[in-house]
Parts: structure tokens; sequence; C-alpha cells
């Protein structure tokens, strides 16, 4: 197995090539380690005496412990270190003068999924604008991209559907690592941070993340392994309706239903798709939490069988409309507020376009649908192709 090297690992090997004495904060969580599952903080901290000064966390808290959306994190003094620990998904979403006062140097280890609504690229491209505003360096310690850097799918963010789900006219599955997605919206959509990227040894754009001879650490809670990773960017759909993605229960995202869904009407309508590299296992499950809690839900199991092959995002698609198909009554879209929307409906926000929700509702097959964003999917894969780190 392929032994790759984060930017972590690399900063640390080179460190006085990158920082000289100045002030240090980190944006991290509890994925950000090494091989050895040592935590970024204390590395750093060890390799720089004396110049952390500050810590930043992300959606879902500095220990990735809070459940859901709109569950925000305070402010905190970390135990381990007793340095401020500034929350960006509490009070603010945006780095304050104060925050940055302590820091001339950002560095941001966090370790993305590759997909458009996970907040954590938000994150950062709100503090490569304060970093802007503030005077400070940015620095991004870059890891994998765990759904693999090639596969690209779904259409692009339309402007009207804009949040801190999406912030830019990307695709659902965006094929980039942390590093050149930073890079990507500093220079493309010129945000003019001062901004560098140690990058990754040894990673090559067609791994999975169970090829690097990493550790896997959960980013979020209900991102649990590298297989909740891969279903993810379709699945993550469910959150804007009535049907459970598997919330409350040990395998979220890779589970799917709802007390209404009858299994052989939906497998008979996929298997005209003909679906590759996935197998929809019926199963029922009872979420101990979040919709349907302590309901007998009725639904599947995702099982990839060919991660080259398997395309998340219209496999769920598939599934959506399937359900819709035969529960018109009973299925229903998820009202407001999402992410601190109270007006837009949370399906557009996912999705990121207000047209598909009823196309799909009008049974429009969903390879039409796949068909209308191609272009902007073309123009898109052209553009980020010049952010490339890896080959």
């Amino acid at each position: 197995m392929t032994k790759v090297k984060t930017g972590l690992e690399n900063l640390l090997n080179t460190s006085r090539q990158w920082i000289t004495d100045e002030r240090i904060g980190i944006l991290c969580n509890p994925a950000s380690v090494n091989h050895q599952l040592t935590h970024c903080r204390r590395l750093v901290a060890q390799a720089f005496p004396g110049q952390l000064k500050a810590l930043y966390s992300p959606q879902h808290g500095f220990f990735a412990e809070k459940q859901d959306n709109m569950i925000e994190s305070k402010n905190m003094t970390d135990p381990v270190l007793q340095m401020p620990v500034f929350s960006l998904y509490g009070d603010t979403r945006i780095p304050d003068a104060r925050m940055f006062e302590p820091i001339d140097v950002l560095l941001v280890d966090l370790q993305d999924v590759g997909t458009r609504v996970y907040t954590f690229i938000y994150t950062l491209s709100h503090c490569l604008e304060a970093a802007r505003d503030y005077n400070v360096r940015v620095i991004i310690l870059d890891r994998p991209n765990p759904i693999n850097g090639m596969a690209i799918e779904g259409g692009c963010l339309a402007a009207d559907c804009a949040s801190f789900v999406g912030r830019y006219p990307i695709p659902m599955r965006h094929g980039l690592t942390i590093g050149e997605i930073g890079m990507f919206f500093n220079d493309y959509f010129q945000i003019g941070c001062e901004l560098e990227v140690v990058p990754m040894q040894g990673w090559k754009r067609g791994m999975l993340f169970g090829n690097t001879g990493l550790p896997w650490v959960a980013p979020s809670p209900n991102l649990p392994t590298p297989m909740s990773t891969l279903v993810y960017p379709g699945q993550v759909i469910w959150e804007g309706t009535n049907v459970s993605e598997g919330r409350g229960t040990t395998q979220p995202f890779e589970l799917v239903g709802a007390p209404f869904i009858e299994t052989s009407k939906i497998l008979a309508t996929l298997e005209k798709a003909k679906l590759p590299g996935v197998i929809f296992r019926p199963a029922v499950f009872e979420p101990t939490s979040n919709k349907w809690q302590q309901t007998a839900c009725h639904g599947f199991q995702i099982h990839v069988t060919n991660a080259q092959r398997y395309r998340p995002y219209a496999t769920t698609l598939h599934l959506l409309q399937a359900v819709i198909f035969h529960h018109r009554d009973q299925f229903e879209w998820k009202t407001p507020p999402y992410e601190y929307e109270y007006e837009r409906m949370p399906i557009d926000l996912i999705i990121g376009d207000r047209t598909i929700r009823q196309r799909i509702e009008e049974l429009e097959p969903i390879d039409a649908i796949e068909a209308s964003w191609q272009e902007d999917l073309e123009r898109f894969k052209k553009i980020s192709r010049d952010f490339h780190l890896y080959k």
C-alpha cells in the first residue's frame, strides 16, 4: 500500500522553509493528525516553540462532537495547550479582527470530503477573505480528497442557490483536494489573500482514501468511515426530504429509508436504470435520533461494488425519483430552515439549482437532467485543471 505524506507531515519536515518567527494559528479538528494519530496542534507547538497562539474550529466543533446542522460551538480554551479556540460555526462563521489579532499566519489542516455541500471549504473561503483584510498569511496543509481527484459529477451551483452549503459555482463532486480548492477560490474568484499550499507526497488523483495508507479519523460525526464519504455526494440529498439519510444509526448516508417505503417497488424501478458499481440491499433500521426517531424505516443499505464505476450523485437522483414515483402521497420535501437559510427550500440549496427539484418531480429522465449540465461541468473541469497540484 502506498504511504502518502500529508501537508502537515511535509511542513514538519521542512518547517523553517514555511514559517520563521511568526505567530501561528491553526484551523483544525480531530482529523488533523499524522500517521501516528498525533494531533497537529501538539506537533506544531513542538516544532515552533512559543509561536502557536490560537486555534480555530469549523462546523461540528473543535472535537467534532456536534451532530447536526445549525448546532453551534462556543469559543473555548483548549484543555491541552491552554490557548483560545475560536469557533467559526458559532456566533459567526466569518473570522473577525479580534480572532485574527493574535496571529500572523494561519495554518489550515482540515480533512475535506470532496463534496460541494460540506462546509469546511466555505469556512476556508471566509478565512481567506478575512486573512486578506487583516494581513494574515494562510498556509493550507494539504490532505487527500478521499473519494479521488478525478471523478467530477453533478451540476454546478446556480447563483440564486448560494448559501453556506455552496458559495461558488462548483459541481457536487468537485475532484479537488482542499489545497487545490483553496487556490481555486483564492485565484479564480479573486479573493487575493497571501496563500501557500504545503503539498502531499505520494498522492495520485485516482486514489481512494483506502489506498493512501493514512488513518481515517471522522471529520464530522456522520462520516465515520471512508465508505460514508463515497456515498455522501449523492446521499446528502436526503437531508432535503422526509426520508432518513441514516443519521441516528451506525451507518449514516449508507442507509436510507422511511416507514412508508416499499422496497420491492423501488428495486423494480431501479433495475431498469442499470446503475453501475452499486447494489441496493433491502434493510430495516431504527434511528435513535433525527428523522423517524425510534421508528422502523424500510429502505436500503448502499453497497458499492465498484468505486470507479459508481456515480453517487446520479445514483441517488435515480433512487429519489423512484421514491417520489411510488410514494408521492407520503414523500415530502423538508421545509426551512436549513444552514441558516429561512426561506429557500433546503433541497434547492443542496442540489444547487431550483429547477432540478421540479424536473425530478415531473419524472423527467435523470439522464436528460444530467445532460443539461454537461456544458457547465466541462467548463469547470477545464478551469479546475489549472489548479491541480498532482498529476
